[in-house]
């Protein structure tokens, strides 16, 4: 699979850019600010609906605009995808594939696999559950669509027990009954929603360890371990057994919605114990499985995106990379850099295939302005 061309308009910094790609590698430079990730960004919007960046799709339109329009042809199995991603005010989103507009854009997950490292990653091991749990439910939503239906229903009836548990408190009076509905529907989604993130995350886990031995020189041992309220055997008991506390704290706080994975390295939390150096490899571990376990699942390489990452990684990590592209093992390779003869000097180190692209001045000149 790879992506040939792009397309934007009044897309963030861009008034209209088109852009044609390499099928190995392509680089984009340009300095901090000039909007090189607001490319590897749109091609985020074209693979899995939405920006990998901001939350609100206006946010993303071009100041003083009213629309952004993001379109791209992709080869898929040696079949061409013309894809087309609009976004007008005060409008829902359209995305196109073929002409033919979807019914729910969820439907578009996982056509597209996508892979992204960049530097927000470190928020997976520093930040909260909610972050680890987006990474995971991110990587099964794009390799298996009823585990995303399924987080849809349960978000959506989650959210209307959140609103009646308020509603019971602004009353100052709870009728329980009117929530059996909602349990009804919550515990069978949850125990759905577990199995699914158990039997994924025990095919994800040999990818993982396999990457991090090669990364770390096999000094360390890593573990990833799905910690969850849902596997108690009593479950649907103690949510339901919750109530009272739900009810003081207006939202349910009992559920898979509160699962964490947690991360270790030689059985300790990585993110109390783990050197920069450690957590910069386990990053990158888990990135490279997600990779290798969307090809073996979906019978493709997915694109690779990596953002700014050559400032973060050392030598050693930057090697491991390099060595992978070198070998083939990588589809499609969208590079961003601030310092262009920095990338140009690594990829010299391998026989790769590299297209260059400079940014200034919210203009992209394939090849450079030299």
């Amino acid at each position: 699979m790879h992506l040939k061309n792009l397309e934007l308009i009044q897309f963030k910094n861009y008034q209209r850019v088109q852009l044609d790609f390499n099928t190995e590698v392509n680089c984009f430079f340009g300095e901090n600010g000039a909007g090189k990730t607001n490319l590897l960004d749109a091609i985020h919007y074209l693979c899995l609906t939405r920006s990998a960046l901001l939350p609100l799709d206006s946010y993303h339109i071009m100041h003083g605009k009213d629309f952004f329009t993001i379109k791209g042809d992709f080869d898929l199995d040696e079949k061409i995808l013309s894809l087309n991603c609009v976004f007008e005010s005060h409008k829902k989103k359209r995305m196109e594939v073929n002409g033919k507009a979807y019914h729910r854009l969820s439907e578009h997950i996982g056509l597209l696999p996508l892979v992204l490292i960049a530097p927000d990653d470190t928020l997976m091991i520093n930040g909260g559950s909610e972050e680890r749990r987006k990474f995971f439910d991110g990587m099964i939503s794009q390799t298996d669509n009823q585990y995303l239906q399924l987080l849809i229903r349960y978000q959506h009836y989650l959210k209307q027990r959140n609103a009646l548990l308020k509603r019971f408190a602004e009353a100052k009076r709870a009728d329980k009954q009117q929530l059996l509905p909602y349990d009804r529907q919550l515990i069978p989604l949850a125990q759905a929603i577990f199995k699914k993130r158990t039997d994924f995350l025990a095919e994800f886990t040999p990818y993982f360890t396999d990457h991090y031995r090669a990364i770390s020189g096999e000094k360390e041992e890593v573990s990833i371990a799905h910690q969850s309220q849902v596997q108690k055997e009593d479950f649907p008991q103690a949510f339901e057994s919750s109530l009272e506390k739900d009810l003081m704290l207006k939202r349910t706080h009992y559920g898979i919605h509160k699962d964490d994975y947690l991360f270790r390295l030689n059985q300790h939390p990585i993110k109390k114990f783990g050197s920069q150096g450690q957590k910069k490899s386990f990053l990158i571990s888990l990135k490279l499985a997600q990779f290798f376990v969307f090809k073996a699942i979906k019978g493709t390489k997915p694109l690779l995106l990596l953002d700014d990452i050559f400032d973060k990684l050392d030598d050693q990590r930057i090697f491991h990379l390099m060595d992978r592209v070198a070998k083939k093992e990588f589809g499609q390779l969208f590079i961003t850099d601030a310092r262009p003869e920095r990338s140009k000097e690594i990829l010299k180190t391998i026989s790769a295939d590299a297209r260059f692209f400079e940014i200034k001045d919210n203009q992209i000149y394939p090849g450079g302005t030299d």
